[in-house]
């Protein structure tokens, strides 16, 4: 059985997207869902996140409609986008933190549009994961401990984005690299060829210079 840790920000459509599809995977494929910060993400790389540059916003937003179109599954955005994802993230990890939470809160924010950083998305996601004292939970210390110490794995593993697969140290970042993991599952030897080990360690050329 191979063991993946799966890193989700519930901020990313993409997540949802890949989610969607974790019942078409390998049903040995044993999968750790763990809920993280992708602006900490976001800071540790040094990157702007895709709804921080107007251009790539609005492809992004018109691929997560046509995405889930081609998928057949319920997407709505909620009214505001982005959110801040503390609460959802809190109140998942309260209520468990298992895939079954996350698909909770991922149906409740893309499924059915809930703005999931209001008090009532707070109450509605709540409500959803069977909890009766969201405002104790959303300060528990535990729980804050919990994300950070989620999200600090993330970057050790190597996680620069969500949501990001990672099995026996690779990294698989992206909906859209699903395939690519499989692929991987069939054929462990497929970065052992010469060429996948030349380009993974090949020298960079040009680096630009970063503004201050």
């Amino acid at each position: 059985m191979a063991k993946a840790n799966w890193y989700f920000d519930f901020i990313s459509p993409f997540a949802y997207l890949q989610l969607a599809r974790f019942p078409q995977l390998p049903p040995d494929l044993d999968i750790t869902p763990i809920p993280v910060v992708f602006s900490a993400l976001l800071k540790h790389c040094g990157q702007l996140g895709p709804a921080e540059i107007p251009s790539k916003r609005r492809f992004v937003y018109r691929l997560f409609q046509w995405k889930a179109d081609q998928l057949n599954i319920p997407f709505t955005m909620p009214p505001s986008h982005p959110f801040n994802p503390l609460p959802p993230l809190r109140l998942c990890i309260a209520a468990g933190g298992g895939i079954d939470q996350a698909r909770t809160v991922f149906d409740m924010i893309y499924g059915k549009g809930v703005q999931p950083d209001t008090p009532e998305g707070i109450q509605a996601i709540a409500d959803a994961l069977g909890i009766s004292d969201p405002e104790a939970l959303l300060s528990d210390a535990a729980v804050k401990n919990a994300l950070r110490t989620n999200t600090s794995s993330a970057i050790e593993d190597g996680a620069f984005g969500v949501p990001t697969f990672v099995v026996e140290g690779e990294v698989f970042w992206g909906d859209d690299s699903t395939e690519m993991m499989l692929d991987y599952l069939d054929n462990p030897a497929l970065f052992d060829t010469p060429e996948m080990k030349r380009i993974s360690s090949m020298p960079m050329g040009l680096i630009r210079n970063k503004q201050p």
